[in-house]
């Protein structure tokens, strides 16, 4: 039940189909290098346009299936691997999503995942751009393992997390696109990282499973100013939280680690939050605010 995973860190450039080249060059070197489950960061196509309201950003959604997601297949099936795949996705005519695909070790696509939570913040306007998802939240069971995926801002909410989790995920993978505004740096910078791994790590704890988080590097400016300066650090935490493999801040990488898909078990049994979880006392999660 071992199973090494391939985390596709790297900075992108204006130009999508060298993008689209450059991470199916890390997903081959990643394949050759070992790895079995493999994700590329969120929105590896293109720099992170949501950066201001562009009408003009919409021509860089395709379908799905498409161009990306065939290229994709082709090479899961030549490699036997299994690829998440983070896409800017037209749907219909004024119906775009932020979505990830699910290829098998086959080269089949076994789904999608559409993000369901849409910031809107400065330099982070999502909600101009993308539709929340529909899919809800799923677990895929691959060839290699059963996982999750979730995409970015998902990741700060415990509660998809562990929906999740109860389908079955042995590891959840989050895609990300996420850095400091440069101003903020000095003051809030550590603070901001810390929170992001620190919630991360504790859905594997809550959850006694593997997470995997995919993040860019590089500073991009594509509407002029301070732009985003991306903090890379994509990594591996273990069913206990622990940090098993970290990339570094400022490097493209192909984070490879192998885990172990038998700890589930050893954790879940040691720390049974699933077994005491009181299910009859949760009806108020569905509502906004306690009043």
């Amino acid at each position: 039940m071992k199973r090494t995973l391939g985390l596709l860190q790297h900075a992108c450039a204006n130009d999508p189909a060298a993008n689209l080249q450059k991470s199916l060059a890390l997903a081959e070197q990643a394949a050759r290098s070992g790895a079995q489950i493999i994700c590329t960061q969120e929105l590896f196509r293109s720099q992170y346009f949501c950066q201001s309201e562009d009408h003009a950003h919409f021509a860089l959604a395709e379908p799905i299936p498409g161009p990306s997601t065939e290229a994709f297949q082709a090479l899961a099936k030549k490699y036997g691997v299994v690829i998440v795949a983070s896409l800017f996705e037209k749907r219909a005519a004024g119906l775009y999503h932020n979505t990830a695909v699910i290829i098998d070790a086959d080269g089949a696509l076994l789904g999608i995942y559409r993000k369901m939570h849409i910031p809107d913040d400065p330099l982070f306007y999502e909600k101009f751009y993308f539709t929340p998802g529909d899919t809800g939240f799923r677990a895929w069971q691959t060839r290699l393992g059963k996982i999750g995926v979730l995409i970015c801002w998902d990741q700060w909410y415990p509660e998809a997390a562990r929906l999740t989790a109860l389908q079955g995920a042995d590891i959840l993978f989050y895609p990300t696109a996420i850095g400091w505004h440069p101003s903020e740096k000095q003051q809030y910078g550590s603070t901001q990282h810390s929170a992001w791994e620190t919630i991360q790590r504790g859905h594997a704890i809550a959850n006694g499973c593997y997470v995997a988080a995919i993040n860019r590097i590089g500073h991009e400016t594509p509407v002029g100013g301070d732009g985003i300066e991306f903090w890379g650090q994509s990594f591996v935490a273990g069913t206990s939280g622990q940090i098993l493999a970290k990339a570094s801040a400022d490097r493209e990488e192909v984070l490879l680690h192998e885990v172990d898909l038998g700890t589930l078990d050893i954790t879940r049994t040691h720390w049974p939050f699933l077994r005491d979880r009181r299910i009859d006392a949760y009806g108020d999660l569905v509502k906004r605010f306690c009043d």
